[in-house]
């Protein structure tokens, strides 16, 4: 016992150099284990005498009530130091700035389509929707286009290998709504119709496939005259701030008659640039939807969305908008707050 004594005084004063709790449980296991030292004393206390069990029973209860207390005071203190340097590992400066949150945008010519349609809507116009897919009858032919006419050939137009229900081409323009519009309904018509459109094409200024707004008004009375005030409006509110001027030009089309091309000059007059065309819609369009041109007239325009997203927002290059660069999203990029309020409840 005075060996077992003196070994525990001696154990229980290097405790305070342990600092690891591994090692704290090796000597908790040494005395107090299945083996240790102390239990292996109580076990012995069956051989000793009544009288002498009693003592040597009383110091090995108290040898283990001090080496349990010290034990696990000691292990408390370890255990404290851990949760310490852990905190101090994983602590966080909370003066620093916070990361910066990263939002998705609207893409630039979505943002466009949605500015088109809001001031058109606040102008009365309805919307529109059509398939990409056509047929040549309702891209070409109803649209008074020749057949021979360039824009058929395989060079600007992507023609399908194995047409089928009639369909043999992506269109060339959203005039083929226009067309399926007037066909199925009565005049009165007043409304756009925005939309992907596909030609052979691909420069800095052109692309494969790009967007289009076709704008149609057949109505009692309708002549030029109200065709350049619509024009000019929706100029005017487009643009917002930038000075522009606006100047219409004798052109040809084959689907109005007569046509002319739309020009604006940001520089007052020294350089004009064509962004739209224009016309009364021709008589043989409104006999191929059904309608008596002697009765009925109006006017129709299209414009390249795409073109006036790069004058509106100062972009050089049309292949920016679909090259999927991050950094063109986060410059050109609209944020949502920023919707046209109209274009919401319009179904597309």
């Amino acid at each position: 016992m005075d060996n077992l004594k003196s070994q525990l005084e001696s154990t229980i004063s290097r405790l305070e150099s342990i600092d690891d709790l591994k090692k704290l449980q090796e000597i908790r296991v040494s005395y107090l284990g299945k083996s240790g030292f102390i239990t292996q004393e109580m076990r012995n206390l069956k051989d000793l005498s009544q009288e002498k069990k009693q003592q040597v029973a009383k110091e090995l209860n108290e040898m283990k009530n001090l080496l349990v207390s010290v034990l696990d005071a000691r292990d408390v203190e370890l255990q404290n130091k851990e949760i310490e340097k852990k905190l101090q590992r994983e602590a966080i400066d909370i003066t620093l700035p916070s990361r910066e949150i990263k939002r998705g945008k609207i893409h630039l010519i979505s943002h466009v389509l949605n500015e088109i349609v809001e001031i058109f809507g606040n102008m009365g116009f309805g919307v529109e929707y059509g398939a990409h897919v056509e047929d040549d009858f309702h891209n070409f032919d109803a649209l008074n286009i020749d057949e021979n006419h360039p824009a058929r050939q395989n060079h600007d137009t992507f023609y399908m290998k194995h047409p089928s229900e009639g369909a043999s081409l992506l269109r060339t323009h959203t005039s083929t709504v226009q067309i399926r519009t007037m066909s199925k309904s009565k005049p009165p018509f007043k409304f756009i119709s925005p939309g992907r459109v596909y030609r052979c094409d691909s420069d800095q200024t052109h692309t494969p496939m790009f967007h289009q707004v076709e704008g149609v008004l057949i109505d009692d009375g309708i002549d030029m005259g109200h065709l350049k005030g619509c024009l000019k409006e929706f100029l005017h509110a487009f643009f917002g701030d930038k000075k522009i001027e606006i100047r219409f030009r004798p052109h040809f089309f084959p689907f109005t008659e007569p046509s002319a091309e739309v020009d604006i000059s940001m520089d007052g007059g020294n350089k004009w640039l064509e962004i739209l065309g224009c016309g009364m819609v021709h008589p043989n369009v409104l006999k191929n939807v059904g309608l008596d041109s002697n009765a009925h007239q109006g006017f129709a325009f299209g414009m390249g969305v795409e073109r006036l997203a790069m004058l509106k927002y100062d972009i050089e290059d049309l292949r920016t908008f679909f090259d999927g660069d991050k950094r063109c999203s986060a410059k050109h990029g609209v944020d949502f707050h920023r919707i046209p309020k109209l274009i919401w409840g319009l179904n597309k």
